[in-house]
């Protein structure tokens, strides 16, 4: 009977995801199509000498606003005063923008029905490429960089939840307060002066996940050069996400300790290890777990980006925000959807981790 309905829920999860990424994507889809500084007003500054230096500079502020202000009498793209108006036509068909709307938005959806994601406005190559080609940094950084997060924090919290008020609990809680208060890239700094050739050791390498030479090196020396090239960039991202979980975890075993059925337990002589692993465990560790899907997907695309930056890791988080910042609405989309997508699949993967750590959970009566 629990298979039969944890069967019709993953059944329902799964067909309400493609109308969350329909959803998502429409949404999005609007409000950038809709606000200024496109690709063709990129183009068009880039035309009339008003770019002044990219991503860069629109971040520091360009300079070219009070050329941009005064807005033309011709044409709906400003700073294109004085361009053949066959040239601005031409822009728009070379970025799709001489249909309306309306009618690039049924486009995309019909490609993204395909998984043909298009290609990207500057990099003159498939969408998909782009993903696939950056898609090892970001798994190689969200996944390992995760999975350390969680081996530390459970038993550290754990353990900090036996010894609730002990010298312990208190000289490790200092600790989880510097991790918490210390972002991940002030770390990386930190890491990369004291052991990549900063100012004092030069052990770790800076640049790239692998190393110039490593189609010539062997099985064993391949895997021991990849997590030399991975050590500094996911400990930075480790040390800068453990403390949080680390936390959820002891109030979590804390407030399972302090019920009855634990102190019945107890009363009746079992094994500490076994009311520990055997009940509270399981009950305790429904909220961490619940966490996972969330904090793999902050990891991919947010926590990650400054980290990508500051080791040179071509990323997808990286790759998305340059696409941000240039408006290349394909690779935006693309990568949306790719985000979307796994964050839906990974949020199911955690609600079936839910059965595995407690089989007394009814999907018969849980809410999509």
């Amino acid at each position: 009977m629990l298979q039969r309905g944890m069967a019709r829920y993953i059944t329902r999860r799964l067909l309400l995801i493609f109308p969350t990424l329909i959803g998502i994507i429409t949404l999005n889809f609007f409000i950038v199509q809709l606000a200024p500084g496109g690709p063709v007003d990129q183009m068009i500054a880039t035309l009339t000498g008003q770019d002044t230096g990219g991503a860069a500079s629109r971040i520091a502020g360009a300079q070219s606003a009070p050329q941009a202000s005064q807005m033309q009498e011709a044409t709906q793209y400003a700073g294109a005063q004085g361009l053949d108006p066959e040239l601005i036509a031409a822009i728009e068909k070379q970025f799709g923008f001489d249909k309306p709307i309306h009618e690039r938005y049924f486009m995309m959806l019909t490609d993204y029905l395909t998984l043909e994601l298009g290609d990207s406005y500057y990099q003159n190559r498939p969408v998909i490429d782009l993903i696939v080609e950056r898609l090892p940094v970001s798994i190689s950084l969200g996944l390992w960089s995760t999975l350390l997060v969680y081996l530390l924090s459970i038993p550290l919290g754990i353990r900090k939840a036996v010894h609730d008020g002990t010298r312990f609990d208190a000289w490790t809680s200092g600790v989880i307060f510097v991790g918490y208060a210390v972002p991940s890239f002030l770390f990386a700094v930190f890491m990369i002066v004291l052991f990549a050739g900063g100012s004092y050791l030069d052990i770790f390498p800076l640049k790239g996940l692998t190393s110039n030479d490593w189609d010539t090196l062997s099985p064993l020396a391949k895997v021991g050069d990849y997590f030399w090239h991975l050590a500094l960039p996911v400990a930075a991202l480790t040390i800068g996400g453990f403390a949080t979980l680390t936390m959820l975890t002891k109030n979590s075993f804390l407030d399972e300790i302090s019920k009855q059925y634990v102190l019945t337990a107890r009363a009746k002589g079992i094994n500490q290890k076994r009311v520990l692993y055997g009940h509270v465990f399981r009950n305790a560790m429904l909220i961490v777990i619940a966490g996972f899907p969330a904090a793999l997907i902050g990891v991919l695309f947010t926590g990650a980006l400054l980290i990508e930056v500051i080791f040179s890791l071509d990323g997808l988080g990286l790759l998305g925000f340059e696409a941000v910042l240039r408006r290349d609405y394909p690779i935006m989309f693309g990568t949306l959807f790719c985000f979307t997508f796994l964050g839906l699949i990974l949020t199911l993967i955690g609600d079936i981790t839910y059965t595995l750590v407690d089989p007394r959970i009814d999907f018969e009566t849980r809410e999509t």
